[in-house]
């Protein structure tokens, strides 16, 4: 159902109180005013600066000494006015006063009483507990392609009101932008379309790309999603041959064709392994491959100092990038973002909440987002995200055999304009043993700055030397990546 059918139902069920949580309040109050109307009930609103006001009087004026929320709530309850919809605009932050809160909990148990209904439009979640036992949330949900075809159209003749606007797009265009502008909301989608027209007054194809710069502007769910570039190819990276045929057998899992033959699309995997090995390489090489756009999800910022916020904002990102679906999530490093879930929280239980709900998440969404986790460690993973059935698989990505390595520094060094065949490359694969893909990449760096500064050419030796002289992880920490290997023999498909 629409947020619109949600809301309705809930104020026909008798809530007293709905809490709208989003950052669009133009969209929550009509969807408010909407029900109120259809439900026969009389429409007030409320804001710090107005105070008590008739809600359908956009410019009426507000009840003197009602601009505290305490005030406002108790002259609505004290009244003999019949039922009506109170929606109160920011008042989250004010409950934390113990008058408001009482005034707040009395009106409320009022309109349970009298039919009335109190709305709350708030862009934060967090509340105090018996507002949240007492209260019912509802978060609207970003627009669907139809209603975003709506917007553009609707924003488009506005702009063409006040200066004539050129449309000349094809329909196959005017399906990419529209699919750009999928994962924004309703107010995101029209400031992107005005962008897009105000630099020529018409919108075209060549709008794509300036579009595309402002949903990364936009597109912000307080820094945990970012767009990454992704054209790295699968091709380009060494090894991982039963990786790469595993995403090839499942590249068109998610068309009308895999669903008559009876597949469901994957859900994603997990990549466990030595650090430099191609874990993050390999979730980049999806998304090319798979042409869907990359989100990355950062684990390092999902934790807020105040209580409910964390929860939120991953819930919150998590539905954005189902709005946007197709596409491929990375969660690189997975093990911070739930570390403290594997053993006894030392945070109130946050760790598990958070963990709980990106379980719940990972096995119940219906679009196809497919997630890419990486993860260096074992020990800090919590158990129930190995079990079976959480990611479609578990690959271990171990250290480039003598095969990859050998493509490893043929792809550095023509992405560097130096021809492979002009080096020993034998001996530089012998001399690679126990070096991942990102050690080799380095040596063959710091091998290039030390040519440079003795004005030669790159050469076999030197290459030797630079390896030689920067001992890989697989010696430094060999315990570790030894008992690393040891967990996944028996545990984890070779990616290799």
């Amino acid at each position: 159902m629409s947020l619109q059918d949600d809301f309705q139902l809930l104020v026909r069920g008798g809530h007293a109180c709905i809490r709208l949580v989003t950052d669009d309040e133009t969209q929550a109050y009509g969807v408010a005013s909407h029900a109120a109307a259809a439900h026969g009930l009389g429409l007030m609103q409320w804001s710090v600066l107005r105070g008590l006001r008739d809600g359908v009087l956009s410019d009426g004026a507000g009840m003197a000494n009602t601009e505290q929320p305490a005030a406002a709530m108790r002259h609505l309850r004290d009244s003999l006015a019949p039922p009506c919809m109170l929606v109160m605009l920011d008042l989250a932050p004010h409950l934390d006063d113990h008058k408001a809160l009482r005034a707040w909990r009395e009106l409320v148990e009022h309109f349970r009483i009298t039919g009335g209904c109190l709305v709350m439009i708030d862009p934060q979640e967090t509340v105090p507990p018996i507002v949240a036992a007492l209260s019912t949330v509802l978060h609207p949900p970003l627009p669907d392609d139809a209603e975003i075809e709506v917007i553009v159209r609707r924003t488009i003749r506005n702009q063409h009101r006040e200066r004539p606007v050129a449309v000349k797009l094809s329909k196959g265009e005017y399906a990419a932008l529209m699919h750009t502008l999928r994962g924004l909301s309703g107010r995101q989608v029209e400031q992107a379309v005005k962008d897009a027209i105000a630099a020529d007054q018409a919108f075209t194809i060549n709008d794509l790309d300036g579009m595309v710069r402002s949903k990364r502007q936009l597109l912000r769910v307080e820094g945990l999603l970012e767009f990454v570039d992704a054209p790295i190819l699968l091709d380009e990276i060494g090894g991982l041959g039963a990786l790469k045929r595993w995403l090839g057998q499942r590249e068109r899992a998610d068309s009308p064709e895999a669903a008559t033959f009876g597949l469901t699309p994957p859900r994603g995997i997990l990549l466990l392994g030595v650090q430099g090995a191609g874990k993050s390489l390999c979730a980049k090489a999806v998304a090319t491959a798979w042409r869907r756009p990359l989100l990355r999800l950062d684990p390092c910022v999902l934790y807020d100092r105040y209580v409910g916020e964390s929860e939120r904002r991953l819930r919150e990102a998590l539905r954005q990038a189902e709005a946007m679906a197709p596409l491929v999530l990375w969660i690189d490093e997975i093990e911070k973002a739930f570390a403290s879930a594997a053993a006894q929280s030392t945070d109130g239980g946050l760790s598990q909440r958070m963990f709980g709900t990106f379980l719940t998440w990972l096995q119940e969404h219906k679009a196809f987002v497919f997630v890419v986790a990486t993860a260096n460690t074992i020990e800090a993973l919590p158990p129930e995200l190995l079990r079976k059935g959480r990611f479609d698989e578990t690959f271990f990505v171990d250290l480039p055999a003598a095969a990859a390595r050998r493509v490893i520094f043929e792809v550095h060094l023509r992405r560097r304009k130096r021809d492979p065949a002009m080096l020993e490359l034998n001996a530089l694969v012998a001399a690679s043993e126990g070096f991942s893909g990102a050690e080799i990449e380095q040596a063959i760096v710091s091998e290039l700055h030390t040519a440079f500064d003795e004005n030669r050419p790159v050469t076999t030796q030197g290459l030797l030397d630079a390896l030689r002289c920067s001992p890989p992880l697989s010696v430094t920490m060999a315990e570790s990546v030894a008992e690393l290997r040891e967990w996944a023999r028996t545990r984890c498909v070779p990616a290799d």
